[in-house]
């Protein structure tokens, strides 16, 4: 491994101990339910699973968490973060240092990405309810567009690239701060990196390390602010811990592929439709969401 990757990993490390520390001190302080659920462990092990192949897991789980009504709206970001960090250091742990880039880029993104979630998390877990799901239904109206021009193949494919300079690396750079920042309200990161290095003449492949490096380390970051303010759903987030090692697991090492396109109509639908939910629950403030 190079000297990118070895910083990574040691940061990984001592995120993720703060981050399991900080969980287990909040789940002393009482929360209503901190107990696994099978409906929540599906998700989890469902989305970690697509997410793996590169679909991304924000808004199919945001998604179903509507759909089922398994999780409060304004709970949903929090939950996001804190429930898909195992899945995520899993994924990171998988491609970081299975594929070669740029190290210089890589750290700078992934660093880049870690600061936009701690301020991103700051604010989002203050936001009111409404605040939340407007923003989120938005958020899931973007991905479901942009699942479209993935599929449709109206976005670029890349180039052959695995490193950037000049004002190209300043972009991905502080492209990569906003998306850590937008991550938090639970718009994923995978999908418009990707997009973002395609356009800037990487290699589609390139951008797995970069986008699963950043939400590894990302997560538990925005996980620590949510579970300090508690604007997370324990039981939930414990269940796709749990689940998305799994998923994480089977997509890894035995699928390893699948008709992705077909996979990616079955996400718009349903993430359209949490969309239009979303924006519908945020016109009656009051009526419950349950």
């Amino acid at each position: 491994m190079n000297s990118a990757q070895i910083g990574f990993f040691v940061a990984l490390a001592v995120i993720t101990i703060v981050f399991v520390t900080t969980w287990v001190r909040a789940a002393r302080r009482g929360p209503d339910s901190n107990r696994p659920t099978a409906a929540a462990m599906g998700v989890g092990g469902l989305t970690s699973f697509l997410d793996t192949l590169g679909i991304g897991s924000f808004a199919p789980t945001t998604a179903l968490f509507k759909l089922f009504h398994l999780v409060d709206d304004e709970l949903i970001p929090g939950t996001l973060n804190v429930g898909l960090t195992a899945s995520g250091v899993a994924e990171a742990s998988i491609f970081v240092k299975s594929i070669e880039i740029d190290p210089a880029l890589l750290a700078a993104t992934i660093t880049s990405a870690v600061l936009g979630a701690w301020l991103g998390a700051g604010i989002v877990s203050r936001l009111p309810r409404r605040a939340i799901q407007v923003g989120m239904g938005v958020a899931l109206l973007i991905a479901a567009c942009v699942f479209i021009a993935v599929t449709r193949g109206a976005l670029p494919g890349g180039g052959d690239a695995l490193a950037l300079s000049g004002w190209k690396f300043a972009v991905a750079t502080g492209a990569c701060f906003v998306l850590g920042a937008l991550m938090t309200l639970g718009i994923g990161l995978y999908a418009p990196c990707m997009i973002l290095l395609a356009l800037l003449g990487m290699q589609p492949i390139a951008a797995f390390p970069i986008m699963m490096g950043a939400c590894a380390l990302l997560q538990p970051v925005a996980g620590i602010r949510f579970l300090t303010t508690r604007r997370m759903d324990f039981s939930a987030s414990l269940s796709m811990t749990l689940a998305g090692l799994f998923g994480v697991a089977i997509a890894a090492f035995i699928v390893k592929s699948l008709p992705l396109e077909a996979l990616r109509y079955g996400v718009i639908v349903v993430v359209a439709y949490a969309a239009f939910a979303m924006l519908w629950s945020a016109r009656r403030p009051s009526a419950a969401t349950r």
